[in-house]
């Protein structure tokens, strides 16, 4: 931990940026949105950069570059100075990072697999240090057959308990998206109760949710409300009997009900799209839907 910690102070004057304070929200009627590199898989940084600020955005979420998920193995991030530099163009566009999606998953028993989906999250939280980053994004991530439900529960716990206990002392906290099995609200407020950690909380996907359990938005964030730091927007519709990512407001998922929630609320982080193109190549190209989205969003705010 202290190597870490030097490490990040060492370098802490070449990646110096202009972001300050604890808070993510600039202004209280500012709508802040970003989107997920994971909607723009075949596109270089600079044109995510510039596409961001061009189109209204003011945030990133960063989930790989040019199909590269593990971000430490991309140019961009693999030294000091090419952080600082990636930090210099994110700065001079007015842009900030808001969440580093890694792959880390929790649910593996002790063993290989296990530390090594430990140790990337690890990586993601120093990562996050340097950039100023508020947050990581890990997996619940599966509930096995061949294991007892409670024992992968257990297993979820003591990884983000971890991984909580690693980023002390530091500003970034490990957000678990509602994601794969983990997606009824019950079993993870549970996840988050066991867990009872001050750097642990939650990416909401309310379609993740609602897709698979039905569970209103509503039902969802009554329980959940105290730990969501973080949203994922996508909108779907069956189509041939399948479920297919639409434009924002052209599908069938409740997300402006869980949006709305928010909003009411004063939440005070980013509406993030999630436009995943890395995965559905057949939906709209990231030039039409991620240029799309601030324009869906301030029609619906009326702004």
């Amino acid at each position: 931990m202290a190597t870490r910690r030097n490490f990040i102070k060492n370098t802490a004057g070449l990646v110096a940026i202009a972001y300050t304070g604890s808070s993510l929200v600039t202004r209280r009627d500012k709508l802040l949105l970003s989107f997920s590199t994971l909607g723009c898989p075949d596109w270089p940084f600079a044109r995510i950069v510039n596409f961001a600020a061009e189109n209204g955005y003011s945030g990133l979420e960063m989930r790989g570059i040019l199909r590269q998920l593990d971000l430490l193995k991309c140019p961009e991030f693999s030294t000091p100075q090419n952080t600082a530099a990636t930090l210099k163009m994110m700065q001079d566009k007015r842009l900030r990072f808001v969440n580093l999606g890694s792959s880390c998953a929790l649910h593996h028993p002790e063993g290989a697999e296990r530390q090594k989906n430990i140790d990337e999250g690890k990586r993601f939280i120093d990562l996050a240090h340097q950039l100023t980053c508020p947050y990581i994004r890990v997996l619940p991530n599966n509930l096995p057959k061949d294991q007892e439900r409670d024992v992968t529960v257990g297993l979820i716990v003591k990884g983000l308990k971890e991984l909580g206990d690693y980023s002390k002392g530091g500003n970034v906290k490990v957000l678990m998206e509602t994601h794969g099995e983990v997606v009824e609200a019950a079993l993870l407020l549970k996840i988050m109760q066991m867990a009872n950690h001050s750097q642990i909380g939650l990416v909401w996907d309310p379609y993740n949710m609602w897709s698979v359990t039905k569970e209103s938005p509503t039902h969802v964030y009554s329980l959940l409300k105290d730990y969501i730091h973080h949203i994922h927007v996508k909108d779907a519709k069956s189509v041939n009997g399948k479920e297919q990512y639409v434009l924002l407001g052209t599908g069938d998922a409740p997300i402006f009900e869980a949006v709305d929630l928010l909003s009411k609320d004063r939440y005070k982080g980013y509406y993030s799209f999630e436009w995943e193109k890395m995965w559905h190549p057949e939906i709209a190209e990231p030039e039409i839907a991620i240029a799309d989205y601030p324009k869906a969003m301030k029609r619906h705010f009326q702004m």
